[in-house]
């Protein structure tokens, strides 16, 4: 499974489980912008970044990249989101169908990956964890 077919999987659950919640959902035309998704939520308009986390086999964790990926034909190029990009970034786990739900400065604020542990391997909890299945960060924006 290719990474366009992942964040096509992930978009269309984020658009699933906002339905769910009854909020309406906007999705931009192309993908030249830095969001993916706009949640209408008591009329307040909020924009969504869509990740897909992978399985990692060495360390026994998901993993996200939090950078901004621009391809090409020829080059794939990086980037840096910045605070003003989107509101919250969604990470969806498929095998688990679940969300973190990421305020767009906690998200940037990690490195250049996000493990997400979801084994009961720690003594302490991962910074991550309070993220996990937080809607109500976005029904509280």
């Amino acid at each position: 499974m290719d990474t366009k077919l992942r964040g096509d999987i992930a978009e269309q659950a984020a658009i699933l489980h906002a339905l769910k919640r009854g909020w309406g959902v906007l999705k931009p035309v192309g993908d030249r912008l830095p969001y993916d998704l706009v949640f209408d939520v008591g009329g307040n308009l909020i924009k969504i970044q869509v990740k897909y986390a992978w399985f990692d086999e060495p360390s026994g964790n998901y993993v996200v990249d939090n950078r901004r990926t621009k391809t090409n034909r020829q080059i794939m190029i990086r980037d840096i989101y910045q605070p003003s990009d989107f509101d919250f970034a969604l990470v969806y786990v498929e095998n688990l169908d679940l969300f973190y739900i990421f305020p767009v400065d906690v998200f940037i604020s990690y490195g250049s990956e996000i493990h997400l542990v979801e084994a009961e391997k720690r003594q302490r909890k991962p910074r991550s964890a309070e993220y996990r299945n937080a809607w109500e960060l976005i029904i509280n924006a």
